[in-house]
């Protein structure tokens, strides 16, 4: 049987791997927001309003106001 490692030792191992993944994982949601909104302003720019479920959704996020109250000038803004 393995030998018990200490609580203390175990925790401090615990905290030194999600600083590690935090750090690693940060980077490639950065890189994923950018590529989604490359993504979701060309889909803006070539659509025609009211748009899919996903752009509404990221437009209502970039604006901060929900997207029933969005116009399509306020969208096509939003995508320049």
């Amino acid at each position: 049987m393995a030998d018990r490692m200490s609580t203390r030792i175990r925790y401090d191992r615990i905290r030194d791997n999600g600083a590690k993944s935090r750090t690693i994982n940060g980077s490639l949601k950065r890189k994923a927001q950018a590529s989604r909104t490359v993504r979701m302003k060309k889909l803006i720019n070539e659509g025609t309003f009211p748009y899919t479920p996903a752009v509404q959704s990221w437009l209502s996020v970039q604006l901060g106001i929900p997207f029933t109250q969005i116009s399509e000038d306020q969208a096509k803004a939003a995508a320049k």
